[in-house]
């Protein structure tokens, strides 16, 4: 099972920087997520400052630009990568694409399937010079008397999707490259939930486990002392827990109740990111990954077998950057601890 790393920095340079160490470390591939910054502009920072880590986005918002914006980011990063860009895709939410991108919705599942037709037939094409005509109910492209004057780095370049809902899972195990689960995602949640639909989705293609890649997301706090470790974490947990679409997700832990404590605490007044003093430490147990470095080793290690890779990101929510940089600072040793690297 492959260890990978979500940096975090309150500038490019540092962003940058924070991917550098953690690919000395041991971090096989570095990822950056979209919502602060564009995903795009993200990878291409992480994608010069790194040499041997592979760089992919987690996720890009795949509706709010057209298949062949997204296509040309992808060729281009993939140029500055020499070869190592991952392009992951996810929906968002509704919310979020109609209200602030003023993007289409749609069927989601359906949208989804045509960007990524579409992107992967650019990626392949576009150097050629020939008639592109693909039809989509969302989609379409018809492009003539274009052709992309730069060889492409590859012609193919590795889709992960994003998805949580089981619809979205099943289309990722019919055609993406790879899966990347939500940022809260425990081996139990992986196994019973989202694995059968990954081989539902495989079984309708006709494909094997083996040509899909897994990578779990995990939010990591560690610490020698317990405590600072679970008081790194609990404000990050509450952030989602102040979401009422999650509910099956804590339901499914048995966590419904500690849930609605903290969506109560929301309604309130408390600020989304400062939910942390409502949040147990059984909440945090089961959905983060949190305490002294062997602690967390041991609770990495219920993964194996199930996923691919493990996506380590320090948690954000309700702190200063100051303790932000001390957290990351703390997963990137346990990267090196794990995989031999530097510090």
């Amino acid at each position: 099972m492959r260890i990978t790393f979500a940096p975090w920095g309150e500038t490019l340079a540092e962003l940058a920087d924070a991917a550098r160490r953690a690919e000395e470390a041991g971090a096989e591939i570095v990822w950056v997520p979209e919502l602060h910054r564009s995903a795009a502009v993200a990878a291409a920072a992480l994608a010069q400052a790194t040499t041997t880590a592979k760089v992919g986005t987690a996720i890009q918002l795949a509706f709010t630009r057209s298949p062949m914006i997204t296509a040309l980011e992808a060729l281009d990063i993939d140029e500055l990568a020499e070869g190592r860009f991952i392009l992951g895709l996810g929906t968002g939410v509704q919310r979020l694409n109609e209200s602030w991108h003023n993007a289409r919705w749609g069927k989601p599942v359906g949208h989804m399937r045509e960007v990524v037709r579409n992107v992967r037939h650019f990626v392949a094409n576009a150097h050629t010079g020939d008639e592109i005509a693909l039809e989509g109910e969302f989609e379409p492209m018809n492009i003539r008397g274009y052709e992309r004057p730069h060889a492409p780095t590859r012609t193919e370049i590795p889709i992960y999707l994003a998805a949580m809902g089981p619809a979205m899972t099943r289309l990722a195990g019919r055609i993406g490259d790879g899966w990347i689960s939500h940022e809260l995602c425990s081996p139990s949640y992986l196994a019973e939930r989202i694995l059968p639909e990954i081989n539902a989705g495989l079984e309708k293609a006709g494909r094997e486990r083996s040509e899909i890649d897994l990578v779990v997301s995990a939010c990591c706090s560690v610490d020698e002392d317990p405590q600072a470790a679970f008081d790194r974490v609990k404000a990050h947990v509450g952030f989602y827990a102040s979401v009422r679409t999650y509910a099956d997700f804590f339901e499914f832990h048995g966590l419904g109740e500690a849930q609605q404590a903290v969506i109560e605490a929301f309604r309130a007044g408390k600020g989304a990111d400062y939910l942390g003093d409502v949040v147990t430490q059984e909440m945090t147990d089961a959905i983060t990954l949190n305490g002294n470095r062997e602690r967390v080793i041991e609770q990495i290690s219920a993964y194996e077998g199930i996923a691919d890779a493990v996506k380590l990101s320090a948690p954000t929510h309700g702190l200063s950057a100051a303790e932000i940089r001390k957290g990351q600072d703390e997963v990137i040793g346990l990267i090196a601890a794990i995989k031999g690297g530097t510090q």
